[in-house]
């Protein structure tokens, strides 16, 4: 056990060093304000304050975790080894900076809480974040730091125990629509066709013709494909459906129709299956309780995960909704149209909520990377960047994740490069 002595003990102080020395390196702490008990304490310890208090190991802060709501904050990122590090302290310290002050900043989004300029959908974007500004969104940062810390931590405590953990990858399937034509409606299809004619999509016509007269299947229902890579490669995927009312935003067909409850129920069978809350879900709360019992109601077990991949994610009031609804993980934590760590971390996390200064029961499942991008980015630049960001996850041991929609592997997109970074993510051959 590691001894931490704090002159005074904050939510702030507490979420943060449970992060970094119990949730990433596997490190049991213990907090104390009395100097007496600190010095006689003749077992591994460490003080964080503006001075040190002898010879134990010292971690110089910063104000911030002492702080209670928002402020300005001054930050000037600098250099430290072959990465990045902010909030920096006087050379007394065991580290160059406050790495518990910097951790906080980013991972509890402090600064989407500050004024920024949102994009179109009302989002904040990864241009506004300070990674991206100053160039290590694409780096796992909070946990290189933890690891360095951990180099500190052994060569002044040879004898300290923590606990290994394990490198893990995961894919997450998004699916707003389970059919592209069956299901829809002889309106919706009429309409439907009407367009495709007008876009001189030929293809799609007499695609949709035979998906409705039952010759062909529908070319966005991949969930077989998808179960039969689950199988051949013995990985996990995790399948998030929308079942939201019918609206200008959300346009699937009937969440209550039999062919829909039946897939959701087959994917069900051989893989984890989640919610992705409509449009409307995510800033109304009793809409959002709506699809959850819908969703519990058709897979027959408690909801345990949300996604919001396209719309705005809305902290800290959605994670509030879902901790209240008892759903306790999220996946959301992302950014749809860049790829890298918006959290600064590639570690599961609970969310800390600055508006009530409290951690919240929610455990957050930071994602890498969007297939949005696929189409937008060099393929080849794109698989360089996702190699390069696996081998950093890998080096800390931790978990990579990654979004794509059912749509990506139909005969309807390049659906040979999704399924190629779907390999390269699992590391299958």
């Amino acid at each position: 056990m590691l001894l931490i002595y704090t002159q005074k003990i904050t939510p702030r102080i507490v979420y943060t060093f449970k992060h970094i020395c119990t949730n990433v390196l596997g490190i049991s702490i213990k907090f104390t304000t009395k100097i007496e008990e600190f010095i006689a304490h003749e077992g591994m310890k460490l003080s964080y304050g503006k001075q040190a208090l002898g010879n134990e190991l010292f971690v110089q802060k910063v104000g911030l975790l002492l702080e209670q709501g928002l402020s300005e904050v001054d930050i000037k990122v600098q250099p430290w080894g072959d990465n990045f590090c902010f909030f920096p302290v006087s050379e007394n310290s065991a580290l160059p900076f406050d790495i518990f002050a910097a951790s906080f900043f980013l991972l509890s989004r402090y600064e989407e809480y500050l004024p920024h300029v949102k994009d179109d959908l009302g989002r904040f974007p990864a241009s506004e974040s300070l990674g991206f500004q100053e160039g290590f969104l694409q780096s796992p940062v909070v946990d290189v730091w933890a690891y360095k810390f951990k180099e500190v931590l052994l060569e002044r405590f040879p004898e300290i125990t923590h606990a290994d953990r394990k490198f893990h990858t995961r894919a997450v399937i998004a699916v707003e629509h389970v059919f592209n034509f069956q299901n829809k409606g002889f309106l919706r299809s009429l309409a439907g066709m009407h367009l495709d004619l007008v876009k001189l999509q030929f293809n799609k016509v007499v695609d949709r013709i035979q998906v409705l007269m039952r010759i062909k299947k529908d070319p966005i229902n991949i969930f077989e494909d998808l179960i039969a890579f689950i199988k051949k490669h013995k990985v996990s995927l995790l399948f998030m459906f929308q079942i939201s009312d019918f609206s200008i935003y959300d346009r699937n067909i009937n969440y209550n129709r039999n062919p829909y409850r039946s897939i959701i129920k087959y994917v069900g069978d051989y893989a984890k299956v989640g919610l992705m809350p409509g449009y409307f879900a995510l800033e109304n709360f009793k809409t959002l309780r709506k699809e959850k019992l819908r969703m519990e109601n058709t897979v027959h077990t408690p909801l345990e995960s949300v996604i919001n991949v396209k719309y705005n994610l809305n902290i800290p009031e959605f994670y509030n909704f879902l901790t209240e609804l008892e759903i306790p993980q999220d996946y959301s934590m992302g950014y749809p149209e860049t790829p890298g760590f918006r959290a600064g971390t590639c570690s599961p996390f609970f969310f800390y909520d600055i508006n009530t200064e409290s951690t919240l029961d929610l455990k957050i499942h930071p994602y890498v990377f969007n297939s949005s991008i696929v189409e937008k980015m060099d393929f080849g630049q794109l698989t360089s960047d996702v190699g390069k960001m696996l081998s950093e996850v890998k080096e800390v041991d931790g978990s990579f994740k990654a979004i794509f929609k059912n749509q990506d592997f139909s005969e309807y997109s390049n659906h040979q490069n999704y399924y190629a970074l779907l390999k390269q993510i699992y590391e299958v051959r």
